[in-house]
């Protein structure tokens, strides 16, 4: 059985002071909840996240240099992460594609990097709104999750997460439908089996991203393949996450 895993991408919100008193409300309310719960969270949230939180709550970064180590300025390295105690972090995330220019080839190169430390890559994949609309929108992401993990090799199922984020859902409001999801996700997954083998596609989990909130996300997730959320605004607030843990 895959556990679910409900990730929150905070993106660039919150101070670190704010962000300790967050961990420290969710601890004193963390439900008793067979999902697993992690944050992926602005570099400057990490040290707080590893006092406060410690084993009881997962987290990581939302992106990682693609060096080892080296002269390069204003970037994080993979082993400064893990240094930190992340678990998680997300590579390839529409926006990091967007704003940065990030190509697949690069993205493959952070998920090494991070598998290198332990860590486990969260690669985002999904397409924007023309390609779907074009019915082109499963050929589109199998491509990217290709080109994403071109000479990536994870020594176990346990070492990598997918999130399928449709471009076009992501902070709009609009949701692909739990039966668009699940088809991408099968998809997903039968692309993971013929490249890692059955067992490997069968033990990774892929989440869902892209306007995840409350009140779809017991629809979404209960998906055969649809194995929990990447989710952005609704992490930021407390009640919303704790009712997704639970959903």
């Amino acid at each position: 059985m895959r556990r679910r895993l409900v990730a929150g991408n905070w993106k660039m919100h919150k101070t670190p002071s704010e962000a300790r008193a967050w961990f420290q409300n969710l601890l004193e309310r963390l439900p008793q909840t067979e999902a697993e719960a992690a944050l992926l969270l602005p570099f400057t949230h990490l040290p707080y996240a590893a006092q406060v939180l410690g084993d009881r709550v997962a987290y990581g970064a939302q992106d990682v240099s693609a060096h080892r180590e080296g002269a390069y300025t204003g970037e994080v390295s993979a082993r400064m992460l893990a240094d930190l105690g992340c678990l998680y972090t997300i590579v390839g995330h529409s926006e990091r594609r967007s704003y940065h220019g990030e190509t697949d080839a690069l993205v493959a190169q952070k998920a090494q990097r991070l598998l290198e430390q332990a860590i486990v890559p969260i690669l985002c994949v999904g397409e924007p709104l023309e390609v779907r609309e074009a019915g082109e929108h499963v050929a589109y992401t199998l491509r990217q999750l290709e080109g994403s993990l071109n000479g990536v090799n994870p020594p176990a199922a346990s070492s990598l997460v997918i999130a399928y984020e449709p471009v076009w859902a992501i902070g709009t409001g609009k949701t692909a439908t739990p039966e668009d999801a699940e088809a991408m996700h099968k998809a997903i997954r039968s692309w993971l089996e013929g490249r890692y083998g059955r067992g490997f596609a069968e033990g990774v989990r892929i989440l869902y991203g892209g306007s995840v909130r409350p009140d779809n996300a017991s629809a979404l997730f209960a998906q055969p393949n649809v194995d929990g959320g990447l989710v952005g605004g609704a992490s930021l607030k407390l009640e919303d996450y704790l009712q997704l843990l639970t959903a």
